[in-house]
């Protein structure tokens, strides 16, 4: 069993880092809803902000870097997929 200080640094520093994973999930869920709704140019502002959130998460360690990287490809492989279909 850990010991009690252990207990309270891990909760303290989830407690941190929650926030950081919560934006980079809505910032990536709304991106892949405007991209399916076929709404280009809000989907691509949309994606750089969960971008920028994939990249805070990472620094402050709440999303481990190939995570954040994974996800960042995903998204924009789905944005260029778009795009190139809309033209």
């Amino acid at each position: 069993m850990p010991s009690a200080k252990s207990t309270r640094v891990q909760l303290r520093k989830n407690h941190q880092k929650q926030p950081l994973r919560t934006k980079a999930r809505t910032f990536i869920a709304r991106a892949r809803r405007l991209i399916e709704e076929g709404d280009i140019e809000a989907a691509t502002q949309a994606s750089t902000a969960a971008i920028v959130a994939l990249d805070k998460a990472s620094q402050r360690g709440a999303i481990h870097s190939n995570n954040a990287a994974r996800r960042k490809s995903r998204l924009l492989k789905s944005l260029n997929q778009a795009k190139s279909g809309q033209e």
